[in-house]
């Protein structure tokens, strides 16, 4: 797509609002998060006086892991992946038993033997990026509706995700950018066979525990390592860093590559405000019930522990980082800034028409806001499935669906359902995963509670769904009368399309069935009232943006691949120095502070290494590089393109930086290579792996 670029004019003021609604070209020069379609080559010239080449680029892209939404990167040409531990802890958690509990007691493959493979894993490496902004906006009629505007669209994406898949054989995915400025086609090489090779202990993977998340100085090993196969041999890669464990030095520059999961810097200040006021109070209040009925759970027996413990773990690091977002949209000066950036954009709309936007489009925008709060709360506890809080409802569902969609053309199917994404839903719903009776009836229980108690005891749907029994009795039902935990019956089912569907008395399958047409429902309203004015708001706005900016500005995430960059820095303010690295030494200091008590526990191996460990090795390290969730596991790397770091957490001062990024506080955090190689050679007698990501073997 062909862009104007028009002058700043009247409209260099908007600098003072960067990384809010507009980023002006003089941004802070570590803020962004880039496409490697358009990296800040001039900005990395001008600041550090670095110009990354086009091939050192399509390496480190080449390299770099979608792991399971969040991030990693291939450390070796035999597959070797490499990424945070809690990124694997679900594989791992699903890999562990009662007699076997790899994420208290952690693992290592001596060979490639005793490599475990995990259930329902895959991981995709991105090939190639193609843009087909023209094929999806020509495809839009020049006076159609909103909604007819998104099903022009959805079609058009179906169509070429469908023939992209068709013609190479990868998996195929057409990314929105700009809020529907620019649409780009992403082809990913698919790795379905992933094994576990490598896991510390989750006690020192987490050390300091939820006290410490989000916080820093940190003194955690957070990592996990996986190997990729082929054909049941390891894959080979062409793209992979090697480790190097020298250590950093204040300034030292470093780049971030990994999959941000979503930004909200290109939001409207309406849209800002139902985050702060609406959808995340609705989700803190349901992440912090889940919270107590899984401590509950837990507190029955250590093995009902051991069975909720990853779902824990994720819920307590939800809440938290949903607070801090919350926190950030309080802040009067955030918002204030907010509001005036917003304010200079409209007037210049007003002024210039060729802008493409029009005042009427934040108007739209907010109206449809208004509408999608009288139905929140339906849309996410019946078509996000969050009323249905249960493994095996999510398989339920996808059966259901699934039968479905495949009766209907491509191009009228739901995202997810298409050609091009059967094998990654068949990989999902087929493989052998663990999942327990007792944790599904208690999880499923309180959902429904919640459930009831949101649409009230007397909704047609709440009577129909628990039949005139207790939620506690209901999923008691539900849990053990179900056959869905036996793959083979799951794949009976989907052989079996939409007669099998109906014919099924699973009651779980009915539980799917008897929602279906309320969740359709109101996903159709929710697609007509809210997301189509949405994207077409958004893609109107936008264009203003590139006629100023062009491509000049980055996009929000998305989660999809990003560069970020930044120097290896502290926290330096009025009253505290906050060094750039922790030490191994420092996390046996922490553990001997505490007196070895959780959440400050190291684990015995460790403490059996403690005299031969070099304890001056740093161990994490901070950077002003501009993360977001989603970006755990992200291979940091320096000027050369070698590993040096893996980012596992921000501080909470950057939690605000999904609106406004500020480079004074926000951190990210990382785990330092030369931590990894110490701790494999030293702690975990696994000099070969320590090898392999050297290159040396």
């Amino acid at each position: 797509m062909h862009l104007h670029i028009r002058r700043l004019q009247g409209i260099r003021s908007l600098s003072l609002a960067v990384g809010i609604l507009v980023l002006a070209v003089s941004a802070p020069a570590d803020e962004g998060m880039w496409l490697f379609t358009n990296p800040p080559v001039e900005l990395l010239g001008e600041r550090y006086g670095f110009t990354p080449e086009p091939a050192w680029l399509d390496h480190l892209m080449r390299a770099a892991v979608d792991f399971s939404g969040a991030s990693g990167s291939f450390v070796s040409p035999d597959g070797l992946i490499l990424t945070n531990h809690h990124v694997g802890a679900d594989a791992i958690y699903k890999l562990s038993t009662a007699e076997r509990d790899l994420l208290a007691n952690g693992f290592v493959a001596r060979t490639r033997g005793e490599e475990l493979r995990a259930p329902g894993l895959e991981v995709h490496s991105l090939v190639a990026i193609v843009d087909v902004t023209g094929q999806v906006q020509g495809a839009v009629p020049a006076h159609a509706t909103p909604a007819e505007a998104r099903r022009a669209r959805e079609q058009a994406i179906a169509r070429i995700e469908q023939r992209s898949t068709e013609e190479t054989g990868l998996r195929s995915e057409v990314v929105t950018l700009y809020r529907g400025g620019l649409y780009h086609l992403y082809r990913y090489k698919r790795y379905d066979d992933v094994r576990l090779v490598m896991a510390p202990e989750q006690a020192v993977a987490f050390f300091g525990g939820d006290r410490d998340n989000f916080e820093y100085p940190r003194y955690d090993l957070d990592i996990s390592i996986f190997r990729a196969y082929e054909d049941g041999r390891p894959a080979r890669i062409e793209h992979y860093l090697t480790v190097a464990g020298a250590p950093l030095a204040e300034g030292e520059l470093i780049f971030a590559v990994g999959q941000p999961g979503s930004t909200g810097r290109l939001t409207t200040l309406d849209h800002l405000r139902f985050y702060r006021d609406v959808l995340y109070p609705h989700s803190v209040a349901l992440l912090a019930g889940r919270e107590i009925a899984l401590q509950q759970f837990s507190m029955r027996n250590a093995e009902f522990a051991r069975m909720a413990h990853d779902d824990l773990l994720g819920i307590e690091n939800g809440r938290k980082s949903l607070l801090g977002r919350v926190a950030g949209l309080c802040e009067p000066e955030l918002m204030g800034r907010k509001a005036e950036s917003e304010a200079l954009l409209r007037a210049r709309v007003a002024e210039d028409p060729e802008l493409g936007a029009t005042l009427e489009d934040w108007t739209r925008l907010s109206g449809a806001l208004d509408a999608y709060r009288g139905f929140v709360a339906e849309y996410r506890l019946l078509e996000e499935g969050r009323g249905f809080w249960s493994d095996l409802f999510g398989v339920a569902r996808k059966l259901v669906r699934l039968a479905e969609e495949r009766a209907k053309p491509n191009e009228e199917r739901l995202p997810g359902y298409r050609e091009a994404d059967f094998e990654s839903v068949e990989h999902e719903l087929f493989s052998e995963t663990p999942v327990y009776p007792e944790l599904e009836e208690a999880k499923l229980a309180h959902s429904l509670a919640y459930l009831a108690m949101s649409f009230g005891g007397d909704h047609p749907l709440v009577r129909e769904l628990l039949q005139g029994r207790s939620p506690e009795r209901r999923a008691a039902e539900l849990a053990q009368g179900t056959r869905l935990y036996a793959v083979g019956v799951r794949r009976a089912l989907a052989d079996g399309g939409p007669a099998a569907i109906q014919a099924s008395g699973d009651p779980m399958i009915v539980l799917a069935r008897t929602v279906e047409p309320y969740a359709r429902a109101v996903r159709e309203r929710y697609e007509d009232w809210m997301e189509s004015v949405e994207r077409t708001s958004y893609e109107r706005i936008s264009r203003a943006l590139f006629a100023e900016y062009g491509t000049r500005l980055y996009p929000d995430a998305t989660g999809t691949l990003r560069l970020a960059f930044g120097p290896v820095r502290g926290v330096h303010l009025p009253d505290e120095e906050i060094p750039f690295a922790t030490t191994l030494g420092g996390a046996y200091g922490k553990h001997d502070e505490a007196g070895g008590r959780a959440p400050y526990t190291l684990p015995a191996r460790w403490l059996a290494a403690r005299g031969e460990i070099d304890p001056a090795v740093q161990l994490n390290f901070v950077s002003t590089a501009d993360i977001t969730g989603g970006n755990s596991g992200s291979p940091v790397v320096d000027r050369a393109g070698n590993l040096v770091g893996v980012i596992f957490d921000s501080n909470l001062a950057a939690l605000a930086s999904d609106f406004a990024y500020t480079e004074e506080r926000a951190r990210s955090v990382s785990v330092a290579a030369a931590a990894i190689l110490e701790a494999l050679r030293k702690i975990y007698a696994a000099p070969h792996l320590a090898e392999e990501m050297e290159g040396r073997r």
